[in-house]
């Protein structure tokens, strides 16, 4: 006997759908923060007293990264991972308190944010309070508790198997949507954790909060049918690694977004990345105008960009494992980047200006060097525009071929001509041209 959780959305006209995101993620534009490394104070307090800041950059929905107490045993680096979990119904004492939380939630709402928590449900800290109860964990032969993933060795893998696991996971998720009022959650690792479950936890979540956000750690496309409204463009992330460092054609980045349009659900939902905390910072890996030109493509393709804490002033502070584990507090006034911040509220405000950039249509449009350029347009029945990225590390002369372009003009985005990044540095040429044809709303 088979149980389905969640609206469905399945196949009634012959094409497998994904289940219908809240407009406000789709129109959104999602900031992540890291609370230990976004302040000098290392807490929730830090994070609402530059909520200003975040809703003049554009920023509509915030992502706070792990606040639960983290493990002592087999901990990694001085702080350890926030995502090795000693207790889900606490706040880590580093952090504040779970009134401190309600205020950051209740600010963010009244300056029209919404805030979503990151929930580890994969895996738990060794001293975990969930540790009384060994059959919620994953055990070998010998009943010896074990981790996911044997380099994991700081967390222990749960058992969704177990239904009193489930329940309580589920009691927990609704405990701070009741308590705090969160607009939803980020899943560590979804993909490792049973989609049934996640369908499960949908349903019952939305009895407490009708338009809540799941955003699943994960480039899975069953997960998007009934349980998540967003994931990870992981396989654009990934060919744009390609490109960028190892010399791949930036025509790739065309195929990959066809392959992924064949391969998920119709209609599917996509977080944009360049950079967070698994990664090293996009300004080392490609440059101060790499960086800028990975966040254009972001920004002007389908899906909900992402901007981790920081690459608005292009902080290069070491990030990944195993900075991770420890306390890196960003920079927040580097030299010779005053205009990053501008050029990201200028990207932001295009894209909420113009409902052309928050449907599903892309156009790409053949050019002259398809190695280096990518050119591509988004349209509605107002306005059409056309982007055009030079991914090399020089400028270029090329063409690219659009009806009418007589019509068009330049859209100005702060930095693009204005010599961001030092005379002579190397790296990726940041060249982003943006033209509109239309009504150019106001």
């Amino acid at each position: 006997m088979g149980l389905a959780f969640g609206a469905f959305t399945g196949r009634a006209d012959g094409v497998l759908h994904a289940r219908r995101s809240p407009q406000w993620l789709r129109d959104g534009l999602i900031y992540e923060v890291f609370p230990r490394d976004f302040s000098p104070a290392g807490n929730l307090n830090g994070v609402t007293a530059r909520l200003d800041d975040l809703k003049d950059l554009g920023v509509t929905v915030i992502w706070l990264m792990p606040l639960h107490p983290i493990g002592e045993k087999a901990r990694k680096g001085e702080y350890g991972s926030p995502y090795s979990i000693k207790d889900y119904y606490a706040i880590d004492g580093h952090y504040g308190t779970v009134d401190d939380l309600k205020r950051l939630v209740s600010e963010a709402h009244a300056r029209g944010m919404k805030v979503i928590m990151d929930i580890v449900a994969n895996h738990t800290a060794w001293d975990s309070v969930l540790m009384a109860h060994p059959e919620f964990y994953k055990q070998d032969k010998n009943g010896k508790i074990i981790p996911p993933i044997p380099d994991w060795s700081d967390v222990a893998g749960l058992n969704y198997a177990n239904l009193e696991l489930r329940q309580y996971m589920i009691a927990m998720l609704k405990y701070w949507i009741k308590t705090c009022d969160a607009d939803g959650f980020r899943c560590d690792v979804a993909s490792m954790v049973p989609t049934d479950f996640w369908e499960q936890a949908r349903a019952e979540l939305e009895k407490t909060k009708p338009e809540i956000m799941l955003l699943a750690e994960a480039s899975k496309p069953e997960l998007l049918v009934n349980a998540f409204d967003v994931d990870y463009s992981w396989p654009m992330l990934s060919t744009l690694n390609d490109i960028m460092l190892r010399g791949a054609p930036a025509s790739n980045i065309e195929k990959t977004w066809e392959k992924d349009r064949r391969e998920f659900p119709q209609g599917s939902l996509h977080m944009r990345i360049s950079d967070d905390h698994d990664e090293p910072r996009a300004v080392a890996r490609y440059s101060l105008r790499g960086a800028l030109a990975a966040s254009a493509l972001m920004f002007t393709l389908d899906g909900v960009p992402l901007l981790y804490n920081g690459m608005e002033v292009g902080d290069a502070t070491e990030s990944g494992d195993p900075a991770l584990f420890d306390k890196l507090t960003i920079f927040w006034h580097p030299k010779d980047r005053p205009l990053m911040r501008r050029t990201y509220r200028d990207l932001a405000a295009l894209r909420k200006q113009y409902p052309a950039f928050k449907n599903d249509t892309v156009t790409w449009l053949p050019n002259s060097d398809p190695a280096n350029l990518v050119t591509f347009s988004r349209q509605d029945d107002k306005d059409q525009f056309v982007i055009i990225i030079n991914f090399s590390n020089r400028p270029l002369a090329g063409s690219v071929d659009v009806k009418n372009a007589q019509d068009f003009k330049p859209v100005k985005i702060t930095g693009v001509g204005d010599g961001i990044g030092r005379r002579g540095e190397r790296g990726h040429q940041y060249a982003v041209r943006v033209r509109v044809r239309g009504s150019a709303r106001k």
